[in-house]
């Protein structure tokens, strides 16, 4: 998923010395926290999402998304790799470009266009539904609601990179909170749901883990972000962006993994099955781990918060990725050179409202519920996870690194079998499609501009601007 700007450092960081001075830890806060802010978000409703896969059956939840944080520590050990071999940034598109040649490097680009717009509509909509679990009386406006949040946000994007810092506070506010309300309802919870332990999955549990888990994959959205956004880090030598990459990568894990496997065993243990129409089912655990009180108000504060800011994110990375195919004096582009016009804030105002009017698009068209749109999340970001991973899997054949070449072949067979699952449940082609077409349009935009060189490291320069 998309990757934030973090804030300006106040002056160049010494890069040779090996010593961790105060200036880098400050730095590294806020970039690492505020790159996993998407991620973490994903945990409002990736659990839910696969509740409703396995129609309710709480004994299958645990199994479920274990199988899920299983296949996210996959993927980020192959975004490990590709922070090693790239650590001025590029991600998936310059690993396709360095293994395939420039033509594939448009799939991972597609894919991203996708998915931030998708990021936009998911997390809008689950910050409506947070408001909604905490004042009822607002869902009979959840549509008005969620697109007055999307004006909201689009206009803070205005005002460019300013105050990024901002996304890491809210990241580590939802996260202490969310450890708070998981030691409340462990230790004293305030009542028991009344979901029943198991239900028919209609099919053998096994088979219906399998077919579930897939739909609960949007857990991984925003995996790739600390492998583009460290161009940002233009102050840091390579060694120090790697580690980073990495150590945001490792904190992505922890963090992710450990929030969302914690919420799914209290979910089972306080018996929480699929909400009501006007909540979600993180807000039912909050709620009857801690009551109705201002511990409940504070989960649903900071969650909303958090999911804006994935937002945000999009908002800033979407449309920077459009600015960077805009191109540049020094970078032909092949997109229309209008977006990539910026305002004084050096923000490309008519690439944010290509973003705005697509993300308002998909709020309406799914009615503000997110866990209509998750369907469609796993499956554009999943195609560039798997052209990163089958690129990372050339790179070890070629030098020969038998074992790191099957470790990376295991991992692309599982994220195309994630991919197809999600596509065989009919309307998320729709997500593959698009992706297809939007890299398929770029790519014959860049033929006709004479094929101009550098297309592989677009990801970069849209983050390092």
């Amino acid at each position: 998923m998309a990757a934030i700007q973090q804030p300006a450092a106040p002056a160049p960081l010494p890069d040779g010395s090996g010593r961790r001075s105060p200036g880098r830890s400050v730095l590294f806060f806020a970039f690492a926290f505020a790159v996993i802010a998407d991620p973490v978000s994903s945990v409002a409703y990736a659990i839910e999402a696969a509740l409703r896969a396995l129609h309710g059956d709480l004994a299958l939840l645990l199994p479920t998304m274990s199988l899920v944080v299983g296949l996210v520590v996959v993927v980020t050990a192959n975004y490990w790799q590709l922070v090693r071999r790239f650590p001025k940034g590029g991600g998936a598109a310059a690993a396709a470009e360095r293994a395939f040649g420039p033509r594939w490097t448009f799939v991972p680009i597609g894919a991203l266009v996708v998915d931030f717009v998708l990021t936009i509509g998911i997390s809008i909509s689950a910050a409506a539904s947070a408001v909604i679990a905490l004042f009822p009386a607002a869902a009979a406006f959840r549509i008005p609601l969620a697109l007055l949040l999307l004006l909201v946000v689009a206009g803070l994007t205005w005002f460019g990179h300013g105050g990024r810092l901002l996304f890491a506070v809210m990241t580590v506010l939802f996260v202490l909170v969310c450890v708070a309300v998981l030691v409340h309802g462990f230790v004293s919870p305030h009542t028991i749901g009344e979901a029943p332990a198991s239900t028919d999955p209609g099919r053998s549990a096994a088979l219906a883990v399998v077919l579930a888990f897939p739909v609960a994959m949007a857990l991984a959205t925003g995996i790739e972000a600390p492998s583009t956004a460290i161009a940002q880090l233009g102050q840091l030598d390579d060694t120090h962006r790697r580690r980073f990459g990495r150590g945001t990568l490792a904190l992505l894990l922890v963090i992710v993994g450990g929030l969302t496997l914690a919420l799914t065993v209290l979910a089972v243990r306080l018996r929480i099955g699929i909400p009501g129409k006007d909540s979600t089912q993180i807000a039912d655990i909050a709620h009857a781990a801690t009551g109705s009180g201002w511990f409940y108000g504070a989960f649903q504060v900071t969650s909303s918060l958090l999911l804006l800011a994935a937002a945000s994110s999009s908002f800033q990375a979407g449309p920077g990725l459009l600015k960077a195919l805009a191109g540049s004096p020094d970078h032909p582009g092949v997109l229309p050179s209008v977006l990539g016009r910026t305002n004084r804030h050096h923000t490309p105002y008519w690439s944010v409202l290509v973003y705005l009017a697509a993300s308002a698009v998909i709020i309406v068209v799914a009615a503000g519920e997110e866990q209509k749109l998750v369907l469609f999340y796993a499956v554009a970001v999943f195609v560039s996870f798997l052209v990163g991973l089958l690129a990372m899997t050339r790179f070890a054949r070629t030098e020969g690194k038998t074992a790191l070449a099957w470790l990376n072949g295991l991992a692309a067979v599982a994220v195309a079998f994630t991919l197809l699952v999600n596509l065989f449940r009919g309307w998320p082609v729709l997500s593959l499609v698009a992706t297809l077409a939007i890299g398929g349009a770029f790519y014959l935009r860049w033929v006709r501009a004479g094929r101009p060189s550098g297309i592989e490291d677009v990801e970069a320069r849209a983050e390092a601007d």
